[in-house]
């Protein structure tokens, strides 16, 4: 069995795209999803399968999603070795004083192009800062993720991509739950 992790993005926020995360556990388990665990009500969602193929195991829930709720929900798969690979990179750690409340990462539907970074035109976005790790930007937010431009429709405006972002304290608590499956 292989375990992945699930990000799905805009569910259960401001009262649009609601899923009950009893009703989400119900309906993976009921396509071959096992030992199905959920974290907050933001849609992140654990899943075991013998499916290797994270993008397979997307499109199933995605599917799945749209067929038993009604909504069309972009859908992100990472592996354990991503989310490791998160910590390790994300360079705005080195900084003692950084303020974890400010960071913040976009899991990004394909691995960025080396010109991604200039695409982001992060002039725009200032004083907000940002750094790309190949499926990953990690963000650091000047005053709050409520009161910035750089948001998940900018990165995929600016990046013709899928995101969805998470703040570094769920991304912790995700590698927690990940360690303890």
């Amino acid at each position: 069995m292989i375990t992945h992790l699930v990000l799905l993005r805009g569910i259960n926020v401001s009262g649009h795209n609601m899923i009950k995360m009893d009703a989400l556990k119900k309906a993976l388990e009921n396509i071959g999803f096992q030992n199905v665990r959920t974290y907050i009500q933001t849609g992140n969602v654990f899943i075991d399968t013998e499916e290797k193929n994270g993008g397979s195991v997307g499109f199933q829930i995605k599917q799945e999603i749209f067929k038993i709720f009604g909504h069309e929900v972009p859908v992100i798969v990472i592996g354990k070795s991503d989310l490791e690979a998160c910590f390790n990179n994300n360079q705005f750690l080195k900084d003692k004083e950084c303020d974890t409340k400010k960071l913040y990462v976009a899991f990004i539907s394909k691995e960025l192009a080396d010109g991604a970074m200039n695409d982001l035109k992060m002039s725009q976005v200032k004083p907000d800062e940002a750094q790309i790790d190949s499926s990953r930007i990690f963000i650091k937010y000047a005053v709050g993720a409520g009161k910035t431009k750089f948001d998940q429709k900018y990165i995929e405006k600016k990046l013709s991509v899928t995101a969805t972002i998470r703040n570094w304290n769920t991304v912790t608590k995700l590698l927690e739950m990940y360690d303890a499956s």
